[in-house]
């Protein structure tokens, strides 16, 4: 019995394999078919009438709505190519995962571990803060930060590949901080480390208290929205300001706004630190351009939400008058 079981469970499996190919072959037949028709549009507008034009343009809005929504739906289900970065990292394995039980335990597993991280960072943060000023506990603090962001932007990229939204900014700056802890971690113990060492550590606290305050609230509200069927199943919190927050999460700006002007403030000192007479380290200037780019990426980002916000609300009260 359990041998028959066995055999069945294979032929399904090749069943399973041939479907997804005849599904993966047919998506792309259909991409390469609405991208000529689109362009076959784009071509007709010149020599169409206003209305012929506007008729044009309400099928160019609903073949996009289908690449990025129909498409995408049923690509999360069906085995693709790793981008650069997982190739890189797992090689090329099918990290698809087939049913929304299983995205869903991964996406709540990632969830978690940002948690968890956040936490012992927060810990370890104020350690080296206010108890052991030690070079040694820096270093494995650094490190600490180091695993955690390359752990998370290998975590999303697998999420990505199953379905989930998050893109742009939010994920970039994930690889920009790793970057910047690994030059902290390869940056010697001297004077220059000295006078910014305190300035980093108090950043750290600060930046884990705010990461985990908008865990707490973005995660009750994701979970409320997700009941209402306003949001994806994928969603993902995020430590920055997204469009879905502005119910009930606007208090959380003045936390990000203030983060981000200390990113700022941190790269003026470091650029300050760089020339300095006795700076020969080129650890200096490169993280006083990390904090920077990570300055200008959260804010003016957050800034887009926030005036996209505003704009929207402005349409409607010009639509009710």
């Amino acid at each position: 019995v359990f041998q028959e079981t066995h055999k069945v469970y294979k032929q399904k499996l090749d069943e399973l394999t041939n479907l997804q190919t005849i599904c993966s072959n047919s998506i792309s037949k259909q991409k390469k078919s609405l991208s000529d028709l689109k362009h076959n549009l784009q071509r007709c507008i010149q020599t169409s009438s206003p209305k012929e034009v506007e008729y044009i343009k309400d099928i160019q809005a609903q073949i996009k709505e289908r690449k990025q929504n129909v498409f995408f739906d049923m690509e999360a289900y069906l085995p693709k190519k790793n981008g650069l970065y997982l190739n890189l990292v797992l090689g090329n394995v099918n990290v698809t995962l087939l049913s929304n039980q299983a995205k869903f335990a991964y996406k709540d597993e990632y969830e978690k571990f940002k948690l968890y991280m956040t936490i012992i960072l927060l810990l370890g943060a104020i350690t080296c803060r206010f108890l052991l000023n030690y070079r040694v506990t820096d270093e494995i603090f650094n490190f600490l930060l180091v695993w955690y962001y390359c752990t998370l932007t290998i975590r999303e990229s697998i999420l990505i590949s199953n379905g989930s939204r998050i893109k742009g900014w939010w994920v970039s700056h994930h690889y920009v901080s790793t970057f910047l802890s690994g030059v902290m971690l390869t940056w010697p113990d001297g004077l220059m480390y000295q006078m910014f060492r305190n300035q980093f550590l108090a950043f750290s606290v600060y930046q884990s208290f705010v990461q985990f305050l908008q865990y707490y609230y973005q995660s009750g509200c994701l979970y409320r929205l997700r009941a209402l069927g306003e949001r994806n199943h994928l969603d993902l919190t995020v430590e920055g300001f997204q469009s879905w927050m502005w119910r009930g999460l606007t208090f959380l700006l003045p936390f990000l706004f203030f983060g981000h002007f200390w990113q700022l403030y941190n790269a003026v000192k470091l650029f300050g630190l760089s020339s300095h007479e006795e700076c020969k380290e080129w650890q200096v200037f490169m993280l006083g351009l990390t904090f920077l780019i990570l300055f200008l990426g959260n804010f003016l980002t957050t800034l887009k939400v926030v005036h996209q916000k505003f704009q929207k609300n402005k349409d409607k009260v010009k639509k009710k008058e």
